[in-house]
């Protein structure tokens, strides 16, 4: 599920290069483009992929690349079958719209008109709230409770929903947009008494046989399923089997299984109204407007963004043992589509929306130029945006970095006057300065929706490295432990350390001295301080990452 960013089951990170290929298409004007992006994606001898591109309604290109499962060093095939998370969403987006469209509900109806004992709070729920991530239902994937030993069950939808009901709400409904598996798993139940069939068998009647989708189900681990790929996650730089999920749990929000083919035909389908009315497609791809006017950028089960200025309609799903993206052109008619059997691993959005782009002959591509440090430098500051809070941009090493309280700092590379993109992203900020005032904003254009982002009168907290010794260095090595569960390992790689939290995904970072026993992260908005006792010996460490963490040493 996803993204989930914006939304997901759970997240790794992985960087891979170079891969074996099987092709089922044709030569063609950009498959020697979509190879290079393609093979510095995906790794030979790794969790694989499956991709399809499609323009006008001709399939472009169509490769495996990696192994299906790699217990058996089986190759990837471009037919096999992939969880695909949260993709699902759409599916049962267009289920609530076709039932709103036979008369048998409204997006306007409360949700207690079906689960007659839900506690709405006070508050009229609607089911147009629940599409549009917008009730301030709690997601039940971020919820404690949601652990390792729960996600192996087996649990009705009825159970499922019990599960999260009685959460107090995050906000008020139509006032906030925030993604939350909650709101489809109420959908999937909501189209079941609806309709008087389960979830599967409604979809199953009213999609996939009537388009002849013979390749997507919902997924059953007890099911013989034909060439379904075995999934993985990666940590600490080792590939394992993915952890063990009940699929009756991401149910309408994340449970269903297919393959880059069928997905294909489920969006020619959609798109040329074979699924829903051009009414109810029209609102479903029309970003949801706030009740205070704002517009949120996600309409019915699916996200709007652009590429290239040219509108995108796409969805990406995270699930255990699978990470997938898609995304489709309106104007363009172009589809494009990469499933991958590890959860987290690649960077999937990016190269599809790379992709599109170059099949709508627009590559994202820019020049870096050279700024002095005076003028990186003026573009310091702390920004606020109405909508995204607060972002910091620092003149740190020689570079000009742009981060979030806590989090990572990339890189802001200049291309043209007050312009620059960030490193290893789609993504632009565009400088608007008035000398006068003094005053700065930028707006970032993105995948997504443009944001207005406008400096305030608030400074950056800045460190500047001193020099330690080697034999000095040597001291802060060791495990931290916070909690049973986190422990920071700091080790010594010639005269620099580095520090690792535990954790899937987790990446080691550069950390640098700026008084005694005091350390900054190069690359991450974090500082470390290590504690002494009486007699000077290092006995913990105080983390300071958007909060206060305290740890001991262990060893």
């Amino acid at each position: 599920m996803t993204t989930l960013k914006l939304t997901a089951f759970y997240l790794c990170i992985l960087f891979v290069s170079v891969p074996n290929v099987f092709s089922q298409s044709g030569k063609n004007s950009y498959s020697k483009e979509f190879d290079i992006l393609l093979t510095n994606l995906f790794s030979v001898q790794s969790p694989g992929g499956t991709v399809l591109v499609a323009k006008e309604g001709r399939i472009l290109y169509q490769k495996a690349f990696g192994k299906a499962n790699l217990e058996l060093n089986a190759e990837m095939k471009p037919d096999y079958l992939f969880r695909i998370g949260s993709i699902t969403k759409q599916f049962t987006a267009c289920a609530i719209l076709k039932l709103s469209e036979e008369g048998r509900l409204s997006l306007q109806d409360s949700i207690t008109r079906f689960i007659k004992d839900y506690p709405t709070h006070g508050y009229t729920i609607t089911i147009e709230h629940l599409l549009t991530h917008t009730s301030g239902i709690k997601n039940l994937t971020s919820m404690p409770a949601w652990n390792t030993d729960f996600r192996k069950k087996n649990i009705t939808p009825a159970e499922l929903v019990n599960f999260f009901k009685n959460e107090p709400i995050d906000f008020v409904p139509g006032q906030a947009f925030r993604y939350s598996n909650s709101n489809y798993i109420l959908l999937g139940y909501i189209i079941e008494l609806a309709s008087g069939k389960t979830y599967e068998q409604y979809l199953n009647d009213s999609f996939f046989k009537p388009l002849g989708m013979q390749h997507t189900f919902a997924d059953n681990s007890g099911r013989l399923i034909p060439d379904r790929v075995a999934g993985y996650q990666k940590i600490d730089e080792n590939f394992t089997n993915a952890d063990y999920l009940s699929m009756t749990q991401p149910y309408a929000a994340g449970s269903l299984l297919s393959n880059v083919q069928d997905l294909y035909t489920w969006y020619t389908a959609v798109m040329n109204y074979k699924v829903i009315g051009q009414k109810s497609l029209e609102k479903a791809h029309t970003p949801y407007r706030l009740s205070n006017g704002r517009l949120t950028g996600y309409g019915y089960g699916w996200h709007i963004g652009n590429i290239q200025g040219s509108k995108s309609i796409r969805h990406d799903g995270l699930i255990n043992g699978f990470t997938t993206s898609s995304l489709y052109l309106p104007k363009e008619k172009v589809f494009v589509a990469i499933f991958s059997n590890c959860e987290g691993t690649y960077d999937l959005d990016n190269t599809v929306s790379k992709i599109a782009a170059v099949a709508i002959d627009k590559p994202y591509q820019w020049e870096k130029i050279s700024l002095s440090s005076i003028d990186l430098a003026s573009y310091e500051g702390v920004y606020k945006s109405e909508t995204e809070g607060e972002r910091i941009i620092a003149y740190e090493d020689t570079r000009l970095v742009v981060y979030s309280k806590g989090g990572g700092k990339a890189e802001l590379v200049p291309y043209a006057k007050d312009r620059f993109y960030l490193s290893n992203q789609l993504a632009t900020l565009e400088f608007a300065k008035d000398i006068t005032t003094d005053s700065c904003s930028f707006i970032l254009q993105s995948i997504g929706t443009p944001v207005f982002w406008k400096r305030t009168k608030k400074n950056v907290q800045k460190y500047s490295a001193i020099l330690l010794s080697v034999e000095a260095l040597k001291r802060y090595t060791g495990a931290y432990q916070f909690v049973p569960e986190f422990v920071i390992t700091i080790t010594l790689e010639g005269n620099t350390l580095y520090g690792k939290a535990t954790g899937r995904g987790q990446m080691k970072q550069e950390i640098l001295p700026y008084a005694p026993d005091k350390f900054f992260a190069k690359n991450l908005d974090a500082t470390l301080t290590f504690t002494l006792n009486e007699q000077g010996v290092i006995t913990g460490m105080i983390l300071f990452q958007n909060g206060e963490k305290k740890a001991q040493k262990i060893n």
